[in-house]
Parts: structure tokens; C-alpha cells; sequence
């Protein structure tokens, strides 16, 4: 049995990247979000620097964009940052419960319900962007305290197996998901 020390198996975290995940780890659901993250970043890499990129695409984007709906019933962009909020809360919270080794199975979540009760045309963009990143200080806080071990365990999330690592790499493709939606049906040819 190979015994490693703390700096190795920080070393294998830090080089771990999206293509190491088997796809027995996450449902096929979130397949296209997993593959969405950037295969030249580690995950911790992704973490810091995604959440960079979207604040900064959501700077550049004009003011009165923000409470747009691009047809009856869409969310506006404030609503899809509180539900990248709300949805990195609840899968990092995952994420700890089986690193923990927590083997009771973890409901899904209605996120049309959380984006009407969460009320975000009321707030400000930079009230959600600063939120966004201390939820992202938050997730990488906890991520680094994971050991290969723990990024490896699986649980359960709505009926379907979810290791710790793939809902690291869910949190990113998450959010890259959210960002093309923007570019796509929010913007008109505005720079990335």
C-alpha cells in the first residue's frame, strides 16, 4: 500500500482536472457541465479563476440588461446570479456532507421556487457580484481542506451518485453554462 504525505496528496489534488472524473461519478445530467470547465486549469485553478471571469463579463454587460427577460416567464440575469449562488451553496454543502462520509441521500432542490423567493431584481448587481464572490471564497475554502480520499467519496444527490470532485467541477460548468446563456439570449454581440 503506497503511504503518501499531506504535500502529496495536495499535489494530486492540485493537478486533478475535469477529464480524471469517471462519468460512474455524477449523474448524465451534469456530464456537459463537467466537460464545460476548462481542461488546461486543476480544479482549485477553475475555482479561483472562473469566478473572476464572470464578474468581469457581468461588469461589461449595460445596465439596463440587467432586469431583462428575453421572453415571458425567463429569469433575468440578477435572477441567474442568486441562482448561481443559491445552487453553489447547496452543491458545495453536498460536497461536504460526503467528504464527511455522510451516507444519507440528499433531496433535490426546485430552483424555480428559490429564484421567486429570492426576490434578486430587488438588489443591486454588485450587491449579488460581491455575494458571488464571497460564496466562491467560501467553496474554495472548503475544497482545499479535502484530501484525494474525500474528493473521491460519493453520495447521493437526487437519486443519482455524485462524488465530491464532480461537484466541484458541477459548481464551474455550472456557472459556464449560465454564462453562454448570457451571451446568448441576454446580449447582442457585446465583447466576452
Amino acid at each position: 500500500m503506497e503511504i503518501l504525505t499531506r504535500v502529496e496528496i495536495q499535489l494530486k489534488i492540485l493537478i486533478m482536472k475535469a477529464t480524471d472524473i469517471p462519468s460512474k461519478e455524477y449523474a448524465p445530467f451534469y456530464a456537459n457541465y463537467i466537460q464545460s470547465s476548462e481542461s488546461e486549469y486543476t480544479l482549485i485553478e477553475e475555482l479561483e479563476i472562473s469566478v473572476h471571469r464572470l464578474i468581469k463579463f457581468v461588469q461589461n454587460i449595460p445596465m439596463d440588461k440587467f432586469d431583462y427577460r428575453y421572453a415571458e416567464g425567463k429569469w433575468t440575469i440578477k435572477d441567474i446570479l442568486q441562482h448561481l449562488i443559491d445552487a453553489e451553496r447547496i452543491f458545495a454543502y453536498r460536497a461536504l456532507r460526503f467528504a464527511r462520509k455522510d451516507a444519507t441521500p440528499l433531496p433535490g432542490f426546485e430552483e424555480n421556487s428559490y429564484v421567486v423567493s429570492a426576490h434578486a431584481t430587488n438588489r443591486s448587481i454588485q450587491d449579488l457580484l460581491t455575494e458571488l464572490a464571497v460564496v466562491r471564497q467560501a467553496t474554495l475554502s472548503l475544497f482545499k481542506t479535502f484530501s484525494e480520499e474525500d474528493l473521491q467519496e460519493i453520495g447521493t444527490a437526487s437519486n443519482h451518485p455524485m462524488s465530491v470532485r464532480a461537484l466541484g467541477f458541477v459548481i464551474i460548468g455550472h456557472q459556464n453554462h449560465h454564462q453562454r446563456i448570457f451571451q446568448e439570449r441576454y446580449l447582442e454581440e457585446l465583447p466576452q
